[in-house]
């Protein structure tokens, strides 16, 4: 399985950073895109998929940074004359879409576009086997765990950092977890460094990824690390635009 980030940043990205989007491919499944925030559809399109060659797209929650792209993507997927989507993603993103088509009437009908709502638990998603957890975010957002050529990727979406996150990731091959800020920013709905590693601590992961970085972490990185290593001492690395990761 082959992990791309195809955006690490966050609600104020940075120009090197689109929010946050994951291109997810592997010999037995499709290519599946997890979140579609702004310049996704552009790094997407740099990809060997391609924005063509994705059928299915997976929201881990409703927020503007994870789906300002999705119309973008429909749009220039119609245009491609690729017009099959599976959209699947937590409760409300029906209404979600439908908000969206009824700004821009002239999508409409332009797709076969099929709606699938997840709850927490187990679904397949494009071939890959899902498990779906809720994490502690300003609105319902699920993390997932994905398993394809015999390897686990997990991916915590936006969170705080928590032992029922960390143990729902346990085991995983490579984990990608949100780290928006360094310990010196006070702020609820996503982790710090220190919080992050104390609820990683006594669980097992091949490598830790950081993602949906905030701007304020530039330059922070270093400190950032040895904090997390105060508490867990695992393989710990920053995620970037357009690393991919063989998840195996």
């Amino acid at each position: 399985m082959h992990v791309t980030f195809l955006g690490t940043g966050s609600a104020m990205p940075a120009g090197d950073r689109a929010q946050t989007g994951l291109l997810l491919e592997s010999e037995a499944a499709d290519p599946l895109l997890v979140d579609c925030g702004s310049g996704v559809l552009s790094a997407l399109a740099g990809t060997d998929a391609g924005y063509e060659g994705v059928r299915t797209v997976l929201l881990t929650h409703h927020h503007l940074d994870h789906v300002s792209d999705l119309m973008p993507l429909f749009k220039a997927r119609w245009l491609a004359g690729a017009t099959d989507v599976e959209l699947i993603g937590p409760p409300g993103t029906a209404d979600l879409v439908r908000g969206l088509f009824d700004v821009h009437e002239y999508m409409q009908g332009r797709l076969d576009l099929v709606i699938r709502e997840v709850e927490p638990g187990e679904f397949e998603a494009a071939g890959y086997q899902v498990a779906a957890a809720e994490t502690v975010h300003s609105m319902p957002c699920l993390a997932y765990r994905f398993e394809a050529d015999g390897a686990t990727f997990t991916f915590s979406g936006d969170s705080e950092a928590t032992e029922d996150l960390a143990a729902f990731a346990d085991g995983s091959d490579v984990l990608a977890h949100d780290c928006s800020f360094p310990d010196e920013v006070d702020v609820d709905n996503h982790p710090t460094p220190s919080q992050l590693g104390a609820a990683l601590a006594g669980h097992r992961y091949g490598r830790v990824f950081l993602t949906h970085l905030y701007p304020h972490t530039e330059g922070r990185h270093e400190a950032m690390l040895e904090s997390l290593r105060e508490h867990y001492d695992g393989d710990v690395r920053f995620a970037r635009d357009g690393l991919t990761v063989t998840v195996e």
